[in-house]
């Protein structure tokens, strides 16, 4: 007879001790189960002890969490987290300094435990951390930096269980914390742990990121980028993009003049993107933040529409118009009368391409407003044989055939915007940078150089005219896009790429997409294919669940900010359990045995996606969140007699549709993403077409042909026994 569904087999070791092999009853109190585990080895006062999970970071076992026990599941008895607690911080307290590293060797790897930070936090344990943090100084040199980094990650894992704000800690604290940043310390692994903490404070206390601000210097975070080390080099990115996030938009602009002043472009370009090493996930990120916020510099100019009173915006327009008409020491109005010399800068303005003879009314639109303006001047004083050539090229041309250089430099400008995400808030999980903006002063108003050129191009390969402004900037938007997301490393390559991708090879690539995404609608394809989809389906979910199977490393998204931790799941082999558990970034997948956490598939319910999700439900509808939103998920599954959720953050879109339909299959729901959509139309399309192979050129019918009738007799047979001559 099978056990009640409550009663699970366990095991149960202690140190120095023969393991028991026992059946949880899960409705028994957890009390009167200590008792009988403490009995069966003789040991009184079971108030004492309590169970942990024996592997992973050894939670302590409670009744909110004790659902988690599952069949196969092995324990271990320890001392009671209030009295674990209490010996501890005794030892953080004592005289001796061996002491004291021992005790914090082993409060480091209980910190991330709720249960415990809670009881070292109510007998002020963060406040003898934080003593032995400002009072580093006093630690013997020889344990100095153990005991500094022991204290530290201690510190953080407590504070990262929101039990205490982070502006509660003390500006002494901060300071001392801000002395091992700016010091040279002998240790290599103390200043990462400071880094880290100064940026929680950063993004978490608007009022101790000023302090953090004033008391490191950017040069020291400068000194600290250019260490050969790939984890100080991250915290010392992160801690540089949380205070230029946090910095005012005049701040943030003189922090990044003086930062490129200092090299800091060339050293991210030379020693960081083309590092022989691989680039972290968590790097990639702060790249992009401080893309971002590079790209952000741009927005006022991008909202600000053109001031026709504006005396310096007049005469920028006069100097573009100058550049193009009037020839170097002479000028196109002279011994003209006013009118007439009005009547030709309003025909030369129109030749250069804007709408209205008074070009201050193209400018007036946000976006891209002053932006525009600014890169046509940009064009013309850094590339004036390429800008002559292109005004006075199309104004040869017959009318409706030029192509207008102002008109297409505003619509391009707001393109570039577009694709570039100007002004838009950073994303919290994003990497995709471009390690061309790196490689290059000026990136957004070179790129808009390359662009407008290849526009002229486009515009003559297509043979436009006025009327088909519109798709010309629909090729250009295409051909700029796909080239952006090949990365290309330099803007040379990105230039030499896009001028590659000519008129034709879009129209080449987008016939084949087409081809690949239609099929022909003649009936009996539709019936072929109607055939065939059960069995491309069910290949569909073999990938799907072997994929699960591999299993996927996940980041753990906050709802204060972006976390460094990670963690591991997957699907057993069987498909009867899913499998996981926290991991270091830069470790080898684990193994299945090393997972400590499991979820069987028969106890899962449903799964969530998107805003349905319990851990994004209370982020709120920011456009920021809207990443968080596309990538996450959850199984709803039942623990004891309450409902609990497993939450997902997808790393990327891909992985996102390849969990949801494994789990979906899992469940016996229908698996109905637009990954599943795209692989099935692709299996679909090539089968279909290695199923008329033999038909190629063969017109098929929309009908079957006829069925022709019987043969008048049926009296024919053949002989095998008779030998062919």
């Amino acid at each position: 007879m099978a056990p009640p569904r409550n009663v699970v087999k366990i095991a149960i070791k202690m140190r120095d001790a023969i393991p028991q092999l026992i059946q949880l009853d899960q409705a028994k109190p957890l009390a009167a189960v200590l008792k009988e585990v403490c009995d069966a080895w003789s040991l009184t006062h079971s108030e004492r002890y309590a169970l942990q999970f024996a592997d992973g970071h050894r939670r302590y076992i409670t009744e909110n969490n004790r659902a988690e026990i599952k069949n196969g599941s092995i324990l271990c008895l320890s001392t009671a987290p209030d009295l674990e607690a209490e010996q501890l911080l005794g030892g953080l307290q004592s005289n001796s300094p061996e002491g004291r590293r021992e005790a914090l060797r082993r409060l480091v790897p209980l910190a991330s435990d709720m249960i415990f930070a809670r009881e070292v936090i109510s007998r002020n344990g963060l406040q003898i951390l934080g003593t032995i943090i400002e009072d580093g100084d006093e630690c013997p040199p020889s344990s100095l930096g153990e005991v500094l980094a022991l204290s530290l990650r201690a510190f953080s894992e407590l504070m990262e269980h929101g039990v205490v704000s982070w502006e509660t800690l003390s500006i002494p604290f901060v300071r001392k914390v801000v002395c091992y940043v700016n010091m040279n310390l002998m240790d290599a692994s103390v200043p990462p742990l400071a880094l880290g903490l100064l940026e929680s404070v950063t993004l978490s206390s608007p009022a101790l990121g000023q302090l953090v601000k004033s008391e490191v210097p950017l040069d020291r975070l400068l000194v600290h980028l250019q260490v050969m080390n790939q984890q100080l080099q991250t915290k010392a990115m992160a801690l540089l993009t949380a205070l230029l996030q946090g910095a005012s938009p005049v701040e943030r602009k003189h922090m990044l003049d003086y930062l490129w002043q200092r090299n800091l472009r060339q050293f991210i370009y030379k020693n960081i993107i083309h590092s022989a090493a691989p680039m972290g996930d968590e790097m990639a990120h702060h790249l992009y933040v401080l893309q971002a916020l590079m790209l952000g510099l741009l927005e006022p100019r991008m909202r600000t529409p053109l001031d026709p009173y504006s005396q310096e915006q007049r005469e920028q327009l006069q100097v573009l118009r100058q550049a193009a008409f009037e020839v170097e020491g002479e000028s196109s109005g002279a011994g003209l009368s006013a009118d007439r010399r009005r009547s030709l800068c309003a025909r030369e303005f129109r030749k250069l391409g804007f709408s209205n003879s008074n070009p201050a009314q193209d400018l007036e639109r946000v976006p891209p407003g002053l932006l525009a303006l600014d890169n046509m001047l940009y064009f013309s004083r850094n590339a004036p044989s390429a800008y002559s050539r292109f005004v006075l090229e199309n104004s040869s041309r017959e009318d409706k055939h030029e192509c207008p250089f102002a008109r297409g430099s505003i619509q391009l400008t707001v393109l570039l915007c577009e694709l570039l995400r100007v002004g838009e808030p950073c994303s919290e999980t994003a990497q995709d940078f471009s390690p061309m903006f790196f490689g290059q002063d000026q990136s957004f108003h070179e790129l808009f150089c390359v662009g407008i050129q290849l526009l002229n191009k486009t515009w003559k390969e297509m043979r436009a005219t006025q009327e088909d402004f519109d798709k010309v900037m629909q090729v250009v938007r295409e051909q700029l896009a796909r080239t952006l997301a090949l990365k290309p490393t330099s803007l040379e390559l990105f230039r030499t790429k896009v001028n590659a991708l000519t008129y034709g090879e879009v129209l080449r690539l987008r016939q084949t997409e087409r081809l690949h995404q239609e099929g022909t609608l003649a009936p009996p394809i539709l019936e072929l294919r109607e055939k065939l989809k059960p069995e491309l389906m069910g290949l569909i979910r073999q990938q799907r669940l072997l994929r699960l199977c591999e299993g996927t490393l996940f980041r753990k998204i906050s709802s204060r900010r972006r976390q460094d931790k990670l963690w591991f799941c997957c699907l057993s082999p069987n498909h009867k359990l899913l499998q996981y558990g926290d991991m270091e970034e830069g470790a080898s997948p684990p193994t299945l045995e090393s997972l400590p956490e499991q979820l069987p598939v028969a106890d899962m319910r449903a799964l969530l996606t998107g805003k349905d999700c319990p851990h994004v439900r209370e982020k709120g509808s920011g456009k920021q969140n809207k990443d968080l939103y596309e990538l996450a998920f959850s199984i709803s599954y039942d623990r004891g007699e309450e409902e609990a959720y497993l939450n997902f953050i997808a790393p990327s879109k891909r992985e996102f549709y390849l969990w949801t339909d494994g789990l979906s299959a899992l469940l016996g729901s229908p698996m109905g993403s637009e990954q599943t959509r795209l692989d099935l139309e692709q299996l679909l399309t090539m089968e279909t077409k290695l199923r008329l192979l033999e038909l190629e050129n063969v017109p098929i019918p929309e009908r079957p042909p006829p069925v022709p009738p019987p043969p008048t007799n049926f009296n024919f047979c053949y002989d095998c026994s008779i030998a062919e001559p």
